[in-house]
Order: structure tokens, then C-alpha cells, then sequence
């Protein structure tokens, strides 16, 4: 069902509202609307725009609170100013540690850095700052690969004028230096570029051999390291001492800091007086939640409160309210669209309707109670909506298997109560047209209910799942079991009658329905030809549909003939026949046949539920109820 609302308008001083959230709005779902659209004819009244002056102080108690193993929230309860002074205390003994951090952290990234680019040629031992005095050969680090080294030494060996060094190897690449006189550097730089020599830029900061300047920059890397963590748990300690503030002031500030929102919706308006400003607040809330907070606030002089009234061109925001066996079925009437306030919820109609067609088309016993004892365990541990859907449809699943008396595709095990459908092929696809007949004349029936609700007098009498089509469509379902059964069939004229004129009214719809509501001409702008051929077409239309949405229910019993077929042909293939059947097919058969057909059942019933029934009755054009205190 849709949970009553309430709308309250709730104001008090500018100021104030910060104290007004926490003590009271924040104990209640309310889910407000934009106050300055409700006040935007009045003059004086303005949006309530402010910097949120609690944003920094939050983010600085967020940093001191992950030096913290603790998640708790703290004992003391504060204001938002006491919680700003503690943090800012804090902070200002933690800006020093910091800045040493910093220091070391950079410091840590430069040394790795230097042992990352001097690590590959550890293999040379020759002073760095002695290469930098040759006035007539020049060098170059760098890598190749491996496949070219092979190649470039064929090519040392018989040039003079170029040695290369190699520092390191693996699998992959061979790091080196090459020397070359300079008045060849040209000659020979190009030939290395040719054999893919990639050239590595050495720090001109490091003067000793590179080995010495690894494990100097090791050495000083773990001096870092070591003081960092002095640094870090010194650190803790100055926040660990003062924990309990920290925490609790954590929270007051998150607290003010996610209350501060509460702006977007307020607007300002001047006091009588001329001095001071109040604050404005237009919020939805459950009559029940209503009552509670009123009560609360009644004693507060300085929060003033009012009801609204309003009237049913209002469409307020829609909170589902349905027991907890019903709430997996809100999911799909969510996907479709939330039902409109003043509109019925269609929750127990998708319960009943989605398991009872699931379980006709899906009657197995064994099978079934698969997918019942999953789906409730997946629900109840991973609160999974779809699994709790599946597990009351697998309730319907087990009956029907035992009226058909098929458990785990094996037909004589059970006797069946009511009928096996292989052997009923006809029986079963009629009953099934008939059930669906019967549901769309009970959609109707909701889509009549909705109507007066929603005082759509129009909707009510002339649509074509209104009284006129109920009529129509209910007179020959009549006509068609009276046939079926072999009774005698009314008289034409009734029959023309009982048929015509409602369908008539329904060809008629736009013009009878301005005239009882009174909506000036009676018909609508354009010429009355043109509006009779529309109108003729319209009810060739309805017709179709009426025939089309009644065939497409007979889905129900062809798959429930085809799941009794599917389960034959495991039967035939593990050869049960034979006597000596192979379970391993029959297990994997089984699997097989309950995911892939219950997987297309449960899309064909939704589609049932959507394309047939949803259409007649249900418009899903409700917005949603978003808490302010629950909003991500």
C-alpha cells in the first residue's frame, strides 16, 4: 500500500536551523521539497544561500580520525563550535609532524628513484665523477636487447673505434655504457641507434661507483623509512591520547557538515519585525511520523509548525508500505514506475499473479523446492530481492508439481491430483486462455477502482478497461464458456446490444467523457470526419487487443507443456526407459532445464504482468519518497 503523507511547513530563526535538523528533522524520514517553488509568488523571500563554514573543520577531523583504528562515534556530545576548537587544537600539534612527513615521504620517492636509475649498471666499477674529465672520449648508458647485443658485438669486434661495457643482463635486455673517440661520435652514435641502443640519462648529482651510490641510497632510504614510522606513531600517540574527542567531535562535525544540505531546500524570509531572518521548510512526512514530531516540537518556541492543506492536483512522493513477504515484489513495480499517491499499489497483485502463472508454468516438485530453499537462503543472508521472489515462486512451483504429479522430470512417482499436461495438450492451453481472461477482466476491475480514486469519470466509464469495456469483454468471455460448456447462447440481440454499445462508448470515449466532465466543446478541435476515422481505427484497435492480450496467455500452458517436454527428453536421453537410467544426465538435465526455463518463465510472466495487465489498470508515474536523513 502507499504510506499517508502529511505536508508540514516548518520555520523558525535563520540561525536556528542547524539545532532544528539534529534534535528533530534527522529522527524522521522526511523527504522536502524546494521551498522557494512553493513561495516564489511571495515577495521578500529568497533562497537560504550559505558557505558551509563546517566543510574544512570535517575534513580536518576525517584526516586526524584515520591515524585511528577506532569506528566508533564517540561518547561526548557537542555543539559544532566545541568540535571545531578540539579539532583545530589537534591539528595545529599535528602541523609539524606533518611537514617532516612530507619531507621524508619526498625524500623517500627521490631515493628510490636514484636506486631504480643506478640499480642496472651496479656491474661498473669505475667512478662516476672521473667519466665527467675525459676532454676526448665520450660515452653513453643505456639498454638493448638482447637478440640486437648479439649483433652489435659482431660489429665492436671489428670496428676500433667504440668499446662498450656491459653492467647488467637478463632475460630480456643487456645494460652497458659505450665509449667512442669524439671525433667519431657521429659515425659511431648512429650505428647504435641502428641496433635499437636506448639511451639512459645518469643523475649528474653522483660522483662514486654505482654500486657505492646503491648502497649509499639504501642505506639512507631505511634511515628515512625508520624515521617516518617514528614520526607516524608518534603521531597516533598524540591523537590516541585525546581519541574520545577526536571521535565524537568527528561526528558532530560530519553531522553538521551532511545537515548543511538542508539549505538546498530552505528558503529566507525577513521577520514582521524587520529584525532577523527566519528560515522556511516544506517537507513530506508519514501521518504516523507526523504526529510524533509535532508532539516533539510543540513545546519549542522557537520552531513554529504548520499543516498544509492540500488538495488531489497535488501528487505527493510515494513510500511503499507493504508487509515484509511482499517487499521483494516492490522490485518490480519500481522497474515499471512507482504508483502515483492517489493511485493503488499493485504489490500484492504482482505477488500472487507473478508466483501463481510462474508456478503453473513451471510445476515441478523437486525442482521447485530447489528454487524455494535458494531463493530464501539467498534472501536471507544476502537480502537479495530477486531471490526472495524466486523463493515464493518455487512455493507455487511444488504445488503445482504435486497437482501434476511431476517431481525432478520423473511423471510416476507421484500421482498427479489434477492432471498430467502432456496428456491433457488441449485442455491445458484453453484453461490457460481462460485464466488469462480472467485476469485481464480483474485488471479492469483495478483499473475501475483507480478511476473513481482518482474522480476520472471519463476513465471510469468509457475506457476500454473501464465499465464500457468491462462490459464488452466480460460479455463475450461469457459467451465464449457458454459455448465451450455447451449451453445455450444469449439471443443475437442481446448479444449486439450487451457488445456493441459499450464498444460504441469506448469509439466515443474523448467526446462523452468532456461532456460529463464538463470540459467545454464536446468535440475536440479538427474536423468531426477526420475524428470519427481516428476513432474508427482506435476501435479496430481495441478489438485486436482485447483478442491479442486473451491469445497471449496461452504462453501459461505451452510452457507447461514444454517443461514437462524438456524433462521427457532428459528421460529419454539418461535411457530411463531401458531401466538402467545414467543420473548423471538426469542431475545435469535437471540443472539445466531449472536455470534455462526458469530464467525465460520468470521474463514471460513479467511480461504477462507488464504488457498485459500492468497496461489496463496502472500508470507508474509516482516519484519516489527520498529521505533527507538516508540520501547518499
Amino acid at each position: 500500500m502507499v504510506e499517508k503523507m502529511k505536508l508540514l511547513h516548518i520555520a523558525g530563526p535563520r540561525e536556528d536551523i542547524d539545532r532544528v535538523v539534529k534534535a528533530y528533522l534527522n529522527k524522521y524520514d522526511i523527504h522536502f521539497e524546494n521551498a522557494m517553488t512553493r513561495l516564489n509568488s511571495l515577495r521578500n523571500v529568497r533562497p537560504f544561500v550559505e558557505t558551509n563554514v563546517y566543510k574544512e573543520a570535517a575534513q580536518k577531523a576525517a584526516e586526524l580520525k584515520q591515524y585511528l583504528d577506532a569506528a566508533g562515534m564517540g561518547t561526548i556530545t557537542m555543539r559544532a563550535a566545541q568540535a571545531q576548537v578540539i579539532i583545530d587544537e589537534v591539528d595545529s600539534q599535528m602541523t609539524e609532524l606533518r611537514g617532516r612527513q612530507k619531507e621524508l615521504q619526498e625524500k623517500i620517492l627521490e631515493l628510490k628513484k636514484w636506486m631504480e636509475e643506478i640499480s642496472p649498471f651496479i656491474g661498473l666499477d669505475f667512478e662516476l665523477s672521473k667519466l665527467k674529465d675525459f676532454r676526448f672520449i665520450d660515452y653513453q648508458f643505456g639498454r638493448i636487447r638482447v637478440e640486437d647485443y648479439h649483433k652489435l658485438e659482431r660489429y665492436i669486434f671489428k670496428n676500433p673505434y667504440t668499446l662498450f661495457y656491459e653492467c647488467n643482463n637478463d632475460s630480456e635486455y643487456v645494460w652497458g655504457v659505450y665509449f667512442v673517440p669524439h671525433t667519431h661520435l657521429l659515425e659511431v652514435e648512429a650505428v647504435y641507434a641502428s641496433f635499437h641502443f636506448e639511451d639512459m640519462e645518469i643523475s649528474e648529482v653522483f660522483e662514486a661507483t654505482p654500486r657505492q651510490i646503491y648502497e649509499e641510497a639504501k642505506e639512507r632510504l631505511a634511515g628515512c623509512q625508520q624515521e617516518l614510522e617514528g614520526l607516524q606513531m608518534k603521531a597516533v600517540e598524540l591523537v590516541k591520547n585525546r581519541e574520545d574527542e577526536i571521535l565524537s567531535a568527528c561526528t558532530s562535525l560530519e553531522s553538521y557538515c551532511r545537515n548543511f544540505d538542508i539549505r538546498k531546500y530552505a528558503a529566507c524570509a525577513q521577520a514582521k519585525d524587520g529584525e532577523g531572518e527566519y528560515y522556511i521548510l516544506y517537507g513530506w512526512i508519514s501521518c504516523r511520523d507526523a504526529d510524533k514530531l509535532i508532539k516533539e516540537i510543540a513545546d519549542d518556541d522557537r520552531v513554529h509548525w504548520e499543516e498544509e492543506e492540500v488538495d488531489r492536483s497535488v501528487n505527493p512522493p510515494t513510500r511503499l508500505k507493504n508487509p515484509r513477504m511482499l517487499k521483494p515484489f516492490e522490485m518490480f513495480v519500481e522497474m515499471y514506475g512507482l504508483p502515483a499517491y492517489h493511485e493503488m499499489d499493485p504489490t500484492l497483485f504482482v505477488a500472487v499473479t507473478y508466483t501463481l502463472m510462474f508456478g503453473i508454468m513451471f510445476g515441478d516438485v523437486g525442482q521447485g523446492a530447489c528454487l524455494m530453499a535458494g531463493g530464501f537462503l539467498l534472501y536471507r543472508f544476502k537480502n537479495l530481492r530477486l531471490a526472495g521472489i524466486v523463493g515464493v515462486a518455487g512455493i507455487w512451483s511444488v504445488v503445482f508439481g504435486f497437482l501434476y504429479g511431476s517431481v525432478f522430470g520423473f511423471e510416476e512417482v507421484l500421482p498427479a491430483l489434477w492432471m498430467k499436461p502432456m496428456d491433457n495438450i488441449m485442455s491445458t492451453l484453453m484453461i490457460a486462455i481462460g485464466f488469462g481472461a480472467a485476469l485481464i477482466l480483474f485488471a479492469m476491475i483495478l483499473n475501475i477502482i483507480n478511476a473513481v480514486r482518482a474522480k476520472e469519470y471519463g476513465r471510469l466509464l468509457f475506457h476500454q478497461s473501464g465499465i464500457a469495456g468491462l462490459v464488452c469483454y466480460g460479455f463475450v468471455v461469457l459467451c465464449a464458456v457458454l459455448f465451450l460448456t455447451g449451453h445455450g447462447m444469449p439471443a443475437a440481440i442481446i448479444i449486439a446490444i450487451a457488445v456493441g454499445v459499450p464498444l460504441l462508448a469506448i469509439l466515443l470515449k474523448e467526446p462523452l467523457s468532456r461532456l460529463i466532465e464538463r470540459k467545454g466543446d464536446i468535440f475536440p478541435e479538427g474536423s468531426k470526419v477526420m475524428f470519427l476515422v481516428e476513432a474508427l481505427v482506435e476501435g479496430f484497435d481495441v478489438v485486436l487487443s482485447y483478442a491479442t492480450n486473451t491469445i497471449s496467455f496461452v504462453r501459461v500452458g505451452a510452457f507447461a507443456l514444454s517443461h514437462a517436454g524438456m524433462m521427457g527428453v532428459v528421460m529419454t536421453l539418461a535411457g530411463f526407459e531401458k531401466g538402467s537410467p545414467n543420473w548423471l544426465i538426469i542431475v545435469l538435465g535437471n540443472l539445466l532445464v531449472a536455470g534455462l526455463e526458469g530464467l525465460i518463465v520468470g521474463i514471460q510472466v513479467l511480461r504477462l504482468e507488464y504488457y498485459e495487465m500492468f497496461s489496463r489498470f496502472y500508470s507508474g508515474s509516482g516519484k519516489p519518497f527520498i529521505s533527507f536523513n538516508k540520501r547518499k
